[in-house]
């Protein structure tokens, strides 16, 4: 516990740098023709919280990204579910070399800050550390309209679990490893990213290869 502390305040002061030296991540289209049939990946799924450190291929994570919250209709609908379509959620990548939203219009991940803040989503649990990449999902609550600040966070929670369940059936089905936390930082993430007090760091996905 306190080694992740000494930790997430060096990588605080790092934060203040930026994501000066990170440059965009162009992603593959995704591969629509891989994976164990719906029902095999429902059996197999379970929480895996051991990782191998080896890094996902562009493959893999364009996939994995694609799976949470990508675009698959021509009307810019998402493949997971959000309450009226108002698509409040947001992905980000947080991975050693830095922390990135995950633009799936333009499916790239945006650079947002220079650093590795994987200690910030493991938080209490250090076993998840090894994870290559941790996929945070945020909830942007101001797109909900007409709603008050406790529906409006109970919609995006329901809507952030919709997305951590793809992310879950897409590494049963492709051969990744996941576990769905709550556990994490959420202020010094929320700092780091430079979210609004609207946006709200709902759930993370540490993703990675079987150890």
């Amino acid at each position: 516990m306190k080694k992740l502390l000494i930790i997430a305040a060096m990588l605080l002061v790092a934060a203040a740098a930026g994501a000066q030296g990170l440059t965009p991540v162009k992603l593959n289209e995704p591969n629509k023709d891989r994976g164990a049939s719906v029902m095999k990946a429902l059996n197999d799924r379970h929480s895996t919280r051991e990782f191998s450190t080896e890094k996902l291929s562009l493959q893999d994570l364009s996939d994995l990204l694609w799976a949470a919250n990508g675009i698959n209709r021509p009307d810019g609908r998402r493949t997971a579910a959000t309450a009226r379509n108002n698509q409040d959620i947001d992905v980000y990548a947080i991975m050693e070399e830095g922390a990135y939203f995950y633009d799936a219009k333009k499916n790239e991940l945006t650079p947002v800050a220079e650093g590795d803040y994987r200690a910030l989503i493991a938080d209490r649990q250090a076993s998840v550390l090894d994870a290559p990449v941790s996929l945070l999902v945020v909830s942007d609550v101001l797109r909900f309209t007409g709603l008050d600040a406790e529906m409006q966070k109970q919609w995006g929670a329901l809507d952030a679990g919709i997305v951590s369940q793809n992310i879950m059936i897409f590494a049963s089905g492709c051969g990744l490893v996941t576990v769905p936390r709550v556990y994490m930082n959420s202020e010094e993430i929320k700092k780091v990213l430079n979210l609004t007090e609207t946006q709200i760091p709902m759930i993370n996905n540490p993703v990675g290869y079987r150890r």
